[in-house]
């Protein structure tokens, strides 16, 4: 079960396999490739390479939908148990850096083999936040909980558009799909009293 931390948590998540699977196996040799979250901010930068990284691979989460084929389980599951429980999807952009094409291919190449082998994250590499200690109650994710990792069937108009409206210019990107990630209450809906009616019947003469 997870609560508002469930977002961070997939992209940290996503961070986390990435970097393991670079360290494991550099995708370029005698470079130092990472995998790194950014935000829209990160692309405004005058020397957005440098920001980034050189050899790097950017994780942008640009869209948050919810998830159209659990959204009534779930919404069944929360009148039973007066919890909220929202399943979304999260679109995730992953572009590579560097100073050549090839290079970049390496990387996303490396990339996209790591999420092949690893298309669903659980237990372990599900990253947990820490939460302030007023918030312990907050639901974490738990051991039977998933999310896949998938390639997302877009077209190549629709992603164009996508870099139209970010201030940068396009790169080589390849979108990927989260799902299905549950954002949960971590309390119950209040349930108000139930009250018995005594209606009285008189019969007139």
């Amino acid at each position: 079960m997870s609560g508002f931390a469930g977002i961070a948590a997939v992209g940290k998540s996503i961070e986390r396999l990435l970097n393991l699977a670079f360290n494991e196996r550099q995708p370029v040799n005698g470079h130092n490739t990472r995998a790194v979250l950014i935000r829209t901010e990160d692309l405004m930068h005058k020397n957005v390479q440098q920001a980034i990284g050189t050899y790097a691979l950017s994780i942008y989460l640009y869209r948050v939908d919810f998830n159209k084929a659990m959204r009534a389980a779930w919404s069944a599951v929360g009148s039973a148990d007066g919890k909220g429980h929202l399943a979304l999807d999260l679109h995730f952009l992953l572009s590579a850096w560097a100073d050549n094409a090839e290079h970049e291919h390496l990387i996303l190449g490396r990339a996209m083999q790591a999420i092949e082998y690893t298309p669903v994250l659980s237990g372990p590499l599900l990253y947990a936040p820490a939460l302030a200690p007023a918030l312990d109650d907050e639901p974490q994710p738990g051991a039977s909980e998933a999310v896949q990792l998938l390639l997302e069937e877009i077209s190549t108009e629709a992603l164009m558009r996508t870099f139209d409206s970010l201030p940068a210019d396009y790169r080589l990107t390849v979108p990927y799909v989260a799902r299905v990630v549950r954002i949960d209450t971590f309390e119950s809906r209040a349930t108000p009293p139930v009250t018995d009616a005594d209606i009285a019947l008189r019969v007139s003469a």
